[in-house]
């Protein structure tokens, strides 16, 4: 641990066997006055997590249109969410800006071979805006993705430039079907055309990048089987931090620390559970992931808000699920499995059934943005400072088609989004205007082209 004698550095760690923990912003890290320039920089940065759900919505075929089950019928401020499968984002629509309406023509069919792989092309096309190369070998070729291009300009200056997280199985390999390999449904993120990112599925496997780096592999090794927490290895540096912190900064830290270990509890809680023997719900998977998916998706979002408020990482990437999935969701209070549900054939029942699945998945969001708005730093919090992509390739899931594709963005990305508007797009608009104009917010200015985009997407109505 370093302390000069006037601040703490911002990219302080406190370091034990086999554990590295990074501290929140305090007020002890402002610096000399001529030095706060660069400490201001660094708080000015936006905080980026771009959210996929596949399947598209209810909202996106024609009775879901009409009934307003995703986007609401006014435009403007003036909007009622109370149809829409985002009324649980209702608390926040101060952070909310809905933009209904636009196409992505990428991720449609091309050629006749590729006319039934819409599943398995599509999650290639979200981020990227590009149409996926079709191959089931290892020459795949799309795009480079939005998060990533953020994470090549802004994120170098963090431990981790960027993180790719998913909740279902998505590690298989070669070829998936319709001549599609794997690697397009399996990941969201794209380093270069030719280079995807794999995704971490596993909170042991996340949490363990974020605090448990360091030391020897033997050190790490026998650290996870003390069944100790990673606070442990660290509790003289604490107690030694502690003592320059002023009162404001002790508490700061206290809770910081606190709710690592609290993750870290519910991880351990997990893995014994799902080692104990007891059959699973979800099969094979790995010992750290939860079988409710309420519960892993939370966890995720846990890991999330931690990681921006140390600033390990200010990119994340979250596949929500998989194309195909045949999962239940009990929790929606819908007993359809999610791929079967999708294709609801138009009836009434089926569409709404659909979109009270829609509007579950939605409900994940206000626990991360709350999360978000209760981590200070500097002086306002983290909500302020993010910009929250959720949305889907996919149109109306049951012709599998991407028109009217689901789309919002939450969070006020540093005065970049004004929120409480819903904007309809003009017929025919490309998804990927919109994120070109998202792209320039992050302050990729010199973008003046992604995938098909046509022009520049104004959020003003």
């Amino acid at each position: 641990m370093y302390i000069t004698q006037k601040h703490i550095p911002r990219r302080t760690f406190m370091k034990g066997m086999g554990a590295s923990v990074a501290l929140p912003f305090l007020d002890a890290m402002v610096p000399a006055r001529s030095l706060w320039s660069t400490t201001a920089s660094e708080l000015d940065k936006t905080r980026l997590v771009a959210i996929e759900m596949v399947h598209g919505a209810a909202g996106s075929n024609e009775l879901g249109a009409s009934k307003h089950l995703w986007a609401p019928a006014q435009v403007g401020r003036d909007f009622d969410l109370s149809t829409s499968s985002l009324k649980p984002l209702e608390p926040f629509k101060d952070y909310l800006t809905i933009v209904s309406n636009t196409d992505m023509e990428n991720a449609e069919a091309k050629s006749a071979r590729e006319i039934g792989g819409d599943h398995f092309r599509s999650s290639a096309v979200f981020l990227t805006q590009e149409h996926p190369y079709q191959t089931e070998g290892s020459d795949v070729r799309v795009g480079t993705s939005l998060d990533q291009y953020y994470a090549q300009r802004f994120g170098q200056d963090t431990p981790i430039p960027s993180m790719q997280l998913c909740i279902e199985n998505v590690d298989q390999a070669g070829g998936c079907a319709y001549g599609y390999a794997c690697v397009y449904t399996d990941t969201i993120s794209w380093a270069a055309p030719d280079q995807p990112l794999p995704m971490i599925r596993d909170p042991r496997v996340a949490f363990d990048q974020l605090f448990g780096s360091g030391g020897t592999a033997e050190e790490r090794s026998m650290r996870r089987r003390t069944d100790r927490s990673i606070l442990d290895w660290i509790a003289s540096e604490v107690v030694a931090l502690k003592r320059q912190l002023g009162a404001a900064d002790q508490q700061r830290m206290e809770r910081y620390l606190e709710n690592i270990r609290e993750i870290e509890r519910r991880i351990q809680r997990i893995e014994v559970r799902n080692q104990s023997g007891e059959q699973r719900a979800l099969p094979g998977a790995p010992a750290g992931v939860p079988d409710d998916f309420e519960e892993h998706v939370k966890l995720m979002f846990d890991i999330q808000a931690l990681a921006f408020a140390a600033d390990m990482t200010r990119v994340f990437s979250f596949k929500m699920g998989r194309d195909g999935s045949g999962r239940v969701y009990p929790g929606s209070g819908i007993d359809t499995a999610f791929h079967p549900a999708s294709h609801h054939g138009g009836r009434e029942d089926r569409v709404i059934d659909f979109a009270k699945l829609n509007e579950y998945h939605v409900s994940m969001l206000p626990y991360f943005m709350e999360k978000l708005k209760d981590t200070m730093e500097g002086d306002t919090h983290l909500l302020d400072k993010t910009m929250i992509i959720y949305g889907s390739p996919m149109g109306d899931s049951n012709l599998h088609n991407h028109k009217r594709c689901p789309l919002f963005i939450a969070g006020g990305a540093n005065g970049q989004l004004e929120g409480n508007m819903h904007i309809r797009a003009e017929d025919g608009t490309p998804m990927a205007n919109v994120m070109l104009s998202l792209m320039h917010k992050l302050g990729l200015d010199d973008k003046e082209q992604f995938g098909d985009s046509t022009k520049d997407f104004s959020f003003s109505v």
